[in-house]
């Protein structure tokens, strides 16, 4: 399969999996989605090295241990806003974590005068904030915004999650072994706050859900990160928001939501600016650190 279908498809196994935690949040706290779907997701994962061979051993555990802390409190926070708003709202707040990885960029630049190439992250995370003031004023009720932020807040999160996925990549860890122990982070970390939120009982329809959430997402990773090291990056990061036009038909599908011309002209701010954003920064940041962290 090519590239740019292994991105289209990805795309489309995340909304699922947006979808199926939406309908579990009815049955389950965000903590425990995360801890079921880091279960499933480390199985799985030392399923596959076992049978390869690979060894999960690592010499940088203190660089897994701030990934996955990130990574995990963004899962939570994501899982959180997808619970409480439209799922395609919430999709969108998490995507704008390329915006706040522009802003990260632009914060890190020790240089004594401003590139153009600055200059234009500073304009496309303007208009890419923009977008966000559309998508949460007409779709976010008063008692909303809570949920909002937090949803917000995951995009903050994820996108320092980035540069610690990064950071590995350039230690020389394999995916396999940091999507194992971001699992077992999500595993620690959501097993902690179930125990202050408080945990659920079973049905068989509701482990079915916690099921599809683990095996959608570890699916997904895999299939993108297999596209972003064969594929051009730039096409990869622009095909991956379909993720937000999936998302938007299963919300109208199943939860009959609706989306508002304006927060439509907002999400496309956003898409439009977290692509040319990723344009920008292209020539300076390895493929492999710009493939979407959602697992």
């Amino acid at each position: 399969m090519s590239p740019s279908w292994l991105i289209v498809l990805a795309s489309l196994l995340f909304a699922t999996m947006g979808a199926c935690v939406k309908l579990a949040s009815h049955d389950y706290g965000s903590g425990e989605i995360v801890m079921y779907r880091g279960l499933v997701g480390a199985l799985l994962i030392g399923f596959v090295s076992r049978w390869r061979g690979d060894s999960l051993r690592t010499s940088v555990p203190m660089q897994h241990f701030l990934r996955s802390l990130s990574g995990v409190v963004a899962l939570c926070l994501w899982f959180y806003a997808i619970g409480k708003l439209q799922l395609a709202t919430a999709m969108t707040l998490n995507y704008t974590s390329s915006l706040w990885l522009a802003l990260f960029v632009l914060g890190g630049a020790v240089t004594a005068r401003r590139k153009p190439s600055e200059l234009a992250l500073a304009l496309m995370a303007l208009a890419g904030f923009v977008g966000v003031l559309l998508v949460l004023q007409p779709t976010i009720a008063r008692e909303q915004w809570w949920a909002g932020l937090v949803g917000l807040l995951s995009g903050v999160v994820s996108a320092a999650g980035y540069l610690q996925v990064a950071a590995l990549g350039r230690a020389g860890e394999p995916e396999s072994r940091i999507v194992f122990y971001f699992s077992v982070g999500g595993i620690v970390g959501g097993a902690a706050l179930s125990n202050l939120t408080g945990w659920h009982a079973h049905t068989w329809s509701s482990a079915g859900l916690l099921l599809a959430v683990g095996v959608l997402a570890t699916a997904a990773q895999l299939m993108l990160t297999r596209a972003f090291t064969r594929g051009r990056t730039l096409v990869n990061a622009s095909l991956q928001y379909l993720g937000i036009g999936f998302s938007f038909l299963y919300g109208v599908a199943l939860f009959d939501e609706r989306v508002t011309w304006t927060a439509a002209v907002g999400m496309l701010l956003i898409v439009a600016a977290g692509v040319f954003a990723t344009a920008l920064r292209t020539p300076t940041a390895p493929a492999a650190s710009l493939a979407p962290d959602r697992r």
